[in-house]
């Protein structure tokens, strides 16, 4: 198939035939083509939060996923929501197939960048509320801090964290991420 076009509404059946040299996500219908590789701090970042998730979760039923990982996220209602967070965090291993992600994860994680900044604070904090992701951080490598959106009667509640801070990771209990770690270079 050729390139998707966007002025037309697309599904996952479409998503799947696009070229795989080329990365898109697909949000209510829409493609959205990601950055060809992110940066250094941004790759820095992601290897040290995936580190850590990983390392905790060692043993235990929740898995942890590096992008690129599709997360389809309304598989029973349309199937037109296809991200790939930066990390993903999977406790259901019934949502878990091949290919990726089918439904809500319990947690993503997504590493801003100036191609993607709008898209993940506005964009995907609506998709993810409305799928019922139960924890999105935002993370910001400029500013060097963590907002950590917790899912609580159809809202997220909002916590900031900075460089100096533990930030708990409220889906695993007894989980903290050392920001320190996450934001040294």
């Amino acid at each position: 198939m050729d390139m998707p076009q966007l002025d037309k509404r697309y599904t996952y059946a479409d998503y799947v035939t696009w070229p795989e040299d080329v990365r898109y996500e697909l949000i209510d219908g829409v493609p959205y083509m990601m950055s060809p590789a992110p940066g250094r701090a941004h790759q820095t970042i992601l290897g040290e939060l995936h580190r850590q998730l990983a390392t905790f979760l060692k043993g235990k039923p929740c898995k942890v996923y590096p992008a690129p990982f599709d997360v389809r996220l309304n598989i029973d209602t349309g199937d037109d929501a296809v991200v790939q967070p930066d990390i993903t965090v999977v406790c259901d291993r019934s949502k878990l197939d091949d290919k990726g992600c089918n439904g809500a994860p319990d947690m993503v994680v997504e590493i801003l960048s100036k191609s993607s900044l709008s898209r993940d604070r506005v964009l995907k904090f609506n998709r993810y509320l409305k799928a019922g992701v139960r924890e999105y951080w935002i993370v910001d490598p400029d500013s060097k801090t963590a907002t950590v959106n917790i899912l609580d009667n159809g809202r997220y509640y909002s916590t900031a964290y900075d460089e100096t801070d533990n930030a708990p990771v409220h889906v695993l209990e007894g989980c903290t991420i050392d920001l320190k770690d996450v934001f040294a270079d």
